[in-house]
């Protein structure tokens, strides 16, 4: 009996404290977008330029590049910069894969432009702008991996196929939640394309 409530107090223990890291999640800054058009399975949105913290990356998978440059990045937002000041933690972290070379980017607060960032401390923390781009992004819940990841770039590629919407270059992860949150993950794969308003 004592067993049975303990289980019960533990579980709603787990329950009440993955409620509030969902909820915290959903406070966070996240890149800003605008939906151009819903689709079935997918949508089209417009990013403007943003402001990305990104380390480069010989890794060829999800695992490879997640593991090491996510130290590297939070190190630069925790105080790993001329300034030692702690700078707000956004959603999507983002990542590029390919044969050719990895990347991972965190997107900068809106505040901050590239003049007025803390300069990192790590060389290989590059701060950059992005261009403004059209993406046709497809959403996935769980824990992603590289099958996963690969399932649902395969899947979003043939949607815009079937549309005839030219891709206009390679695929980003976007992930949204920490690793300890267990309850509502957002995942989502973006691939730019040419498009027309």
């Amino acid at each position: 009996m004592k067993i049975t409530y303990l289980l019960l107090a533990i579980t709603l223990i787990f329950i009440v404290f993955q409620s509030f890291r969902s909820f915290t999640a959903s406070s966070i800054e996240t890149q800003k977008y605008r939906v151009v058009k819903k689709e079935d399975g997918f949508e089209i949105r417009f990013y403007p330029k943003a402001t990305f913290a990104t380390i480069r990356s010989n890794g060829a998978n999800y695992k490879q590049v997640s593991s090491s440059g996510f130290r590297k990045l939070a190190g630069y937002i925790f105080g790993g910069n001329d300034q030692n000041k702690s700078i707000a933690m956004t959603a999507p972290v983002r990542m590029e894969m390919s044969e050719k070379g990895s990347a991972m980017s965190f997107v900068m607060p809106e505040k901050y432009d590239i003049a007025s960032l803390p300069k990192p401390k790590d060389a290989t923390v590059e701060i950059k702008q992005s261009e403004p781009v059209y993406a046709a992004v497809i959403a996935f819940g769980g824990y992603a991996n590289d099958e996963k990841i690969n399932d649902y770039n395969n899947k979003l590629v043939a949607l815009l196929n079937k549309k005839n919407i030219k891709i206009l270059g390679q695929f980003n992860f976007l992930g949204y939640n920490a690793p300890f949150q267990f309850i509502g993950r957002k995942n989502e794969i973006s691939i730019p394309i040419e498009w027309k308003e």
